[in-house]
């Protein structure tokens, strides 16, 4: 029989264990290994479940043909897909969506969407003007449609378009019409702003489309093209204006008045009196002739003309008047008689020279000095004032604004500690209305009006300040009190899984391997004695006994398992093996 193996490696009497908890016993830390794997494959598996592709919508409310010819395309291009809506939307990986719809659209789907002017691409030879007639307005159809639905709240769109033929006579001709059905997106709404631009896009795109003959309706059959603000004379965007006139003063106001009297004790109201008329006015204006000194000339013509000497000789030509001068002679005269004809007038009398209001002229005789004339004339032209004012005036100007503030009592203690509220006093009111003035930019000359009064604010059910709650009764209270109570939970489930389950394993399979249990001597062996007058060979004899009988009894206890249990010894004898090599 061949040696055996030391005690402490043998199986104890009745332990029964099988070999892969030997294995475990041999390599204690080979649970810890298998442990830390299993919490590294936990975690990474968490992570690839949180972290896994996030799906977008690829389609929506496409048709069945249409859905499943993009099905059996995803299949063919390896791309993980699902539905949702109940089958109304085709959602893919979030960063395969682009790529994907690119592929799709490579092979024309889907293709229940319009079509444009790539209609026009692959004419056919011979095709009659008929067709091309319609090919155009399906593709122009088409091409509005797709600009129409590039708007965020719109997801689809369709546009007919009735194109009368042209005629030479103009009493003959018609214009031409559009209506476009418009399908919103779900929870979508769009403003009558939108679908404004949108008939004029239309009506744009159109040769001799009005504007009016475009109408526009949505999925439910609602008319959102009605010329409402047409018919009152008011535009939507003047309206609009409007109410941000307002707006912008109620903010102003209550923004100064909110740090005096509180957030909640102010309220104001204006009403804009907006002039959207747009004015043009041109004035031309000439002053009265101011004096001629300080006049500006502008041109001065003058003439002047002189003739000295006898008359030119003159008479019908011949002998006659081709006679010399005759020889002059003084004539005698005598005294005349008054006022008669020829006589000069009386010194003093009206018409004598050197009377007021006359003229005095002094003329030579003709036989002294002969005729003489003399001309004059002189044109002068002065700059004229004159001014000229071109005013236009932009539309939007406010005309009149009107304000109301409505200011709350404030709050007050009374002698008792009660709180109550009391009204504000004329110079705090003086205070207020000042301010609002200036906040609103008020103007006596364009009839602005103020009004504010001070009154107690009307509490409702809603506003009214609600009891005092115990805190084991508050909302928020028991909301944390539910968080912490689930965190307890798993930190206790914790602990108990640690103590009841994990460390009694680890203890079990990770602890040393328990001593063999000493054998008791044998009956007939003999006992050393103790006396302390024993030699030491004495006691070295007795040693050696002692550890023969122990071998003898392992190996009796060996042939015992292998008798009962073969296989226990086999798997042992082929650990000791391996350990060996």
């Amino acid at each position: 029989m061949s040696t055996a193996a030391p005690a402490g490696a043998l199986p104890q009497a009745g332990d029964g264990q099988p070999p892969l908890l030997e294995r475990l016993r041999a390599q204690p830390r080979l649970p810890l290994i298998i442990g830390g794997a299993a919490l590294v494959a936990a975690a990474a598996a968490f992570m690839l479940w949180s972290r896994g592709p996030e799906y977008k919508v690829l389609y929506t409310n496409v048709s069945d043909r249409d859905g499943g010819a993009i099905i059996a395309s995803l299949q063919q291009m390896n791309v993980p897909y699902k539905f949702a809506d109940g089958g109304g939307a085709i959602l893919i990986a979030g960063d395969k969506v682009a790529e994907t719809r690119l592929k799709l659209a490579a092979q024309g789907l889907p293709k229940a969407g319009g079509v444009g002017f790539e209609l026009m691409d692959n004419q056919k030879f011979g095709t009659s003007q008929f067709a091309e007639q319609v090919n155009y307005q399906r593709g122009l159809e088409g091409e509005l449609a797709r600009s129409i639905e590039s708007i965020g709240a719109i997801e689809s769109a369709r546009v007919h378009l009735a194109l009368p033929k042209p005629s030479l006579f103009v009493r003959d001709q018609k214009k031409p019409s559009a209506s476009v059905v418009l399908a919103l997106a779900r929870g979508r709404s769009i403003d009558e702003g939108q679908v404004s631009a949108i008939v004029h896009m239309v009506s744009s795109s159109v040769p001799d489309l009005d504007a009016k003959s475009v109408t526009v309706v949505d999925q439910r059959g609602n008319l959102l093209s009605s010329a409402r603000g047409t018919d009152r004379g008011l535009d939507v965007s003047q309206l609009k204006y409007a109410q941000e006139i307002e707006q912008g003063y109620i903010r102003r106001i209550e923004a100064i008045l909110q740090p005096i009297v509180g957030a909640n004790n102010v309220r104001a109201q204006v009403a804009a009196d907006i002039d959207f008329s747009v004015v043009e006015h041109t004035d031309e204006k000439f002053k009265p002739n101011q004096d001629p000194s300080q006049a500006a000339v502008r041109s001065q013509q003058s003439s002047e003309s002189a003739q000295n000497g006898g008359g030119q000789p003159g008479g019908v030509p011949g002998a006659l008047s081709n006679q010399p001068p005759v020889n002059p002679t003084a004539p005698i005269t005598g005294p005349r008689a008054p006022n008669a004809p020829g006589t000069p007038p009386a010194p003093g009398t009206p018409g004598a020279p050197g009377a007021p209001g006359t003229s005095t002229a002094s003329t030579a005789s003709t036989a002294s000095t002969g005729p003489s004339s003399t001309r004059k004339d002189t044109t002068t032209n002065y700059e004229l004032d004159r001014t000229i004012r071109h005013v236009q005036q932009a539309a939007g100007g406010v005309k009149r604004l009107s304000v109301a503030v409505v200011v709350n009592n404030r709050d007050a203690v009374d002698a008792g500690g009660k709180a109550t509220s009391r009204a504000l006093t004329p110079a705090e009111l003086e205070q207020i209305r000042n301010l609002a003035k200036e906040a609103m930019g008020f103007s006596q000359d364009r009839g602005d009006s103020l009004n504010v009064v001070n009154s107690a604010f009307a509490r409702d059910a809603d506003s009214a300040p609600a009891p005092e709650v115990p805190y084991w009764r508050d909302r928020e209270n028991i909301e944390l009190a539910k968080t912490a109570g689930q965190y307890l939970l798993y930190a206790l489930l914790a602990l108990f899984a640690w103590f009841a389950v994990l460390r009694p394993l680890m203890r079990k399979h990770l602890a040393p391997a328990p001593a063999p249990i000493p054998v008791a001597p044998l009956a007939d062996a003999p006992v050393a004695a103790a006396e302390p007058n024993e030699s030491a060979a004495a006691a070295e004899e007795s040693l050696r006994e002692r550890e023969a009988n122990r071998r003898k009894a392992d190996m009796e206890y060996a042939h015992q398992i292998a008798d009962k249990d073969p296989k226990v010894v086999a798997a042992l004898i082929q650990h000791w093996m391996n350990n060996d090599e």
